[in-house]
């Protein structure tokens, strides 16, 4: 069977040229009419079915990215009313819940690696209201704010751009799950705190203080945690200036970087460096969720959002798994490690952008 991303190679690299002519006013025209085997739909689905029948990755307990994916298509179940595709996800966490035959793969570490387990239970409990789900969401975000800083913020907090959205979703997914503006005012400081440390004047965000590199997917998870903050922060909210700001900044640095096929790179300001679909789905998603907000102009940022999400489905294969995703990646002042990690093929750090990115879409 030829595979999505074969069918789309020659279709894909014109329309992604294409896209840009889009005629401005009407904004949903970016998000419409998509080439064959692109509509988000029809990739949503195809990928949360996949992570459905798919083993852990990784390590003995569940891992972040695999929580990410979870939290990804259920979303996508819920804005497609999709009750058979819900209902799978569930049965397949039922198991890691307490007492449950998968137990012994619920992470313990307080640190946002691990925490950010609870948006799974989080978000079944939001689209069920079933108590048990929201109640062991709640503990995982209570626990993440046992101990805090002096200054308020999370004894988790370390510094590296990857927590703008790990450690933040927990906080926000109990907000909108409980309704209670402790764990969005807990979250919208963290958020202020760390812009104000690793923002560069260019708008893209260091790996970490010590770390002077762009690198994709670590500043992909800083785009994506400001737009799903974003989403839920009242236009009133004190901390929603600095955040809006920071985040139409790190827009329009990506807006610059983005690469004629439509993607973004490894290092996104190395021209050496390859394009990565992790960082492009999360950049893509970002840039979305801003147009269809009304926080971007959609005529300079809907063509870009279109590009994004069409050259990442054409890296799905034939088993929907998307390829070229970065391995997992600690900290390290040195560019030719960041050049030299291995590419992965059906990694959950490329699936869950993909299915967030489906869900703006559908939003």
């Amino acid at each position: 069977m030829m595979s999505m991303g074969r069918r789309l190679t020659g279709l894909a690299a014109g329309l992604i040229l294409a896209s840009g002519a889009v005629v401005a006013g009407a904004q949903t025209d970016y998000f419409n009419n998509w080439p064959q085997g692109t509509s988000p739909a029809e990739v949503g689905k195809a990928l949360s079915e996949h992570f459905v029948t798919s083993p852990h990755q990784y390590t003995a307990t569940i891992h972040y990215s695999e929580a990410a994916s979870w939290y990804g298509a259920l979303t996508f179940a819920q804005l497609t009313h999709d009750d058979a595709l819900r209902a799978e996800l569930i049965k397949k966490f039922e198991p890691l819940m307490p007492g449950g035959a998968e137990a012994s793969h619920i992470p313990l570490r307080k640190h946002v690696d691990d925490e950010i387990f609870g948006i799974v239970p989080l978000e079944i409990g939001l689209q069920t209201k079933e108590p048990r789900f929201l109640t062991e969401g709640k503990k995982w975000a209570d626990r993440q704010w046992e101990n805090p800083q002096p200054d308020g913020l999370s004894s988790e907090t370390r510094y590296w751009i990857d927590d703008m959205y790990m450690l933040t979703i927990l906080q926000l997914e109990a907000f909108r799950a409980t309704g209670d503006r402790k764990y969005l005012d807990r979250d919208a400081r963290e958020m202020v705190s760390y812009l104000a440390r690793l923002q560069q004047p260019k708008g893209l965000f260091f790996h970490a203080q010590d770390v002077p590199f762009y690198w994709g997917r670590g500043d992909g998870w800083v785009a994506a945690g400001m737009a799903e903050m974003l989403r839920s922060l009242p236009a009133d909210h004190p901390q929603r200036p600095a955040i809006l700001a920071g985040y139409k900044k790190m827009m329009a640095a990506l807006l610059k970087y983005q690469g004629k096929d439509g993607m973004w790179r490894q290092l996104i300001d190395q021209d050496d460096a390859w394009p990565e679909s992790s960082s492009s789905a999360m950049f893509s998603f970002a840039m979305i969720t801003g147009v269809k907000n009304g926080w971007l102009d959609a005529a300079s940022y809907g063509p870009a959002a279109r590009r994004g999400w069409i050259a990442t489905v054409g890296y799905v294969d034939q088993n929907h798994d998307i390829t070229s995703v970065c391995e997992g990646t600690n900290k390290l002042a040195d560019r030719a490690y960041y050049l030299a990690r291995k590419r992965r093929t059906g990694d959950f750090h490329g699936q869950a952008p993909m299915l967030w990115a489906a869900s703006a879409l559908l939003r």
